[in-house]
């Protein structure tokens, strides 16, 4: 792929989230624990998942695909962001700012379309659960984890599509802590705003069709146990409330951002920060402190690692 000819812009100058030296310092020290909670929370369920056979279910194969995501998302962003934090000129180059914004749609698509499918997981749990391993066969789960990493694969690649032939030759000054594609956009040597309404259209089109089918799903669900019994009831609504509660996360700022889009105020900033750092962080704790089922097998592995040292 060749930049546009008339492009002059080699690096783009990133704002961050202050100008503030002290306040600099604490983001600094605080998103470097956050940062390490996102690692360490996630490989956690990872290690979790792969080392207890009782997890070897379609649910949590489901469930390390998303903590990858969550983990490469936040790994994206957050690393420079703290290292920028240290710095006084913060800069990214034209290329580093293309991946960012590819690598951020990529993963981004690919996560919502993820999560439709463990919504289609849960509904044949609690309301086919004698067909549940026939139906999400691994083949079946193949399926759906490509055609996932398919969707987020052809957003990004459309979005990016729209960067091709944009002159670059003045203004380089992002007002965020990393590349955010309409931000960029606005700084071309060119009128775009035709090109803006179609990045948030596109965007904001595949938030809204996964969370009207999230939506829909969840309803049907919700439909179907309604006649249970009153502990079968709460079983099922144990297990929604968790996937409910991260939808809600991953999907409330896609819907400020780009199906209305709050370009004049920091609030699109504040919802960057939160959906690009704080979900990835908040998915484990979610995920583990609402089920069961991780919890003990936490407890397994950690009373083997303990005892193998006793042993040693």
């Amino acid at each position: 792929m060749e930049r546009a000819n008339h492009s002059v812009v080699s690096e783009f100058i990133l704002l961050g989230l202050s100008k503030s030296q002290t306040l600099q310092i604490l983001f600094f020290l605080g998103f470097s624990v956050v940062y390490a909670g996102i690692v360490l929370g996630n490989l956690l369920i990872l290690v979790t998942v792969i080392f207890d056979s009782r997890l070897h279910t379609p649910m949590y194969f489901l469930l390390i695909n998303l903590s990858c995501i969550d983990m490469s998302l936040a790994s994206f962003t957050t690393p420079k962001m703290i290292v920028d934090f240290l710095r006084k000129q913060k800069t990214i180059s034209w290329w580093g700012c293309y991946s960012q914004m590819f690598f951020i749609h990529l993963l981004g698509g690919s996560e919502m379309m993820l999560l439709v499918a463990m919504a289609i997981d849960r509904y044949v749990a609690i309301c086919k659960p004698l067909h549940y391993m026939t139906i999400m066969s691994p083949r079946v789960l193949i399926w759906l984890l490509l055609s996932s990493y398919t969707v987020g694969l052809v957003h990004s690649s459309i979005q990016m599509a729209f960067m091709l032939n944009l002159p670059f030759c003045g203004p380089n000054v992002v007002d965020s802590f990393f590349c955010d594609l309409p931000l960029v956009i606005k700084l071309a040597c060119k009128d775009t705003y035709l090109l803006q309404l179609l990045v948030i259209a596109d965007s904001g089109l595949l938030s809204l069709v996964c969370f009207l089918l999230l939506l829909v799903s969840y309803t049907v669900i919700i439909y179907s146990v309604r006649h249970r019994a009153a502990s079968g009831l709460a079983k099922a609504f144990s297990t929604l409330s968790a996937h409910i509660t991260v939808v809600t996360l991953s999907f409330a700022p896609c819907v400020f951002i780009y199906v209305w889009p709050f370009s004049r105020y920091s609030v699109d900033k504040i919802l960057s920060v939160f959906y690009t750092i704080f979900t990835p962080l908040l998915n484990p704790i979610i995920y583990t402190l609402r089920n069961q089922e991780v919890k003990a097998a936490m407890k397994k592995i950690r009373t083997q690692h303990i005892n193998s040292k006793q042993t040693l």
